[in-house]
């Protein structure tokens, strides 16, 4: 049998310049921006072995005016690893601790981040001031997606419907 027709006029379709915007989970996000931070972070490392002289610093054992000995080279990998790290850890961890670790890591790479210009000559302060102010704009963002995480409401619990939230029966009509 077939149901009634509605004699209403048929709903417009929607339009086809309209793009589907679904919303992205935060995790999403944070790995995205970790990762988008990490690609800058090891670009200005790279590009920066284009400026006279750098090579042959590196070659004399001085990066930055550091040893570039065993002590260095473990701090780097270290402030290199970390936020590889954290593109693992923002698609995997639980929501509470996921946010927490991206608020203090994010926080404690700002400074990082500035420090690259340390001792820097002014000749290169367009290419530092970029490519600081692009790091910092990418930990911005990871702060405010995790600060603003969206929270759950808890539907509220019925005594009727007991402790295991199974739905409420009723009775069967005789």
């Amino acid at each position: 049998m077939r149901a009634p027709q509605s004699h209403t006029a048929p709903e417009d379709p929607p339009s086809q310049s309209t793009l589907e915007d679904l919303r992205m989970p935060v995790r999403a996000k944070l790995a995205a921006a970790w990762t988008g931070f990490m690609f800058l972070y090891l670009y200005v490392d790279y590009l920066a072995l284009y400026k006279p002289g750098f090579v042959d610093d590196i070659r004399a054992g001085i990066v930055h005016e550091f040893d570039a000995g065993p002590t260095f080279v473990a701090v780097a990998l270290t402030l290199m690893a970390i936020p590889i790290l954290m593109i693992l850890l923002s698609a995997t961890l639980p929501a509470r601790v996921n946010r927490g670790i991206n608020l203090v890591v994010a926080t404690l790479y700002i400074p990082v981040s500035m420090f690259n210009a340390v001792g820097e000559s002014w000749t290169y302060f367009y290419f530092y001031g970029l490519s600081i102010g692009l790091e910092v704009l990418f930990l911005a963002f990871i702060l405010r997606s995790a600060w603003t995480w969206p929270r759950r409401i808890a539907p509220p619990v019925t005594l009727a419907a007991g402790l295991d939230s199974e739905p409420l029966r009723r009775p069967q009509q005789t």
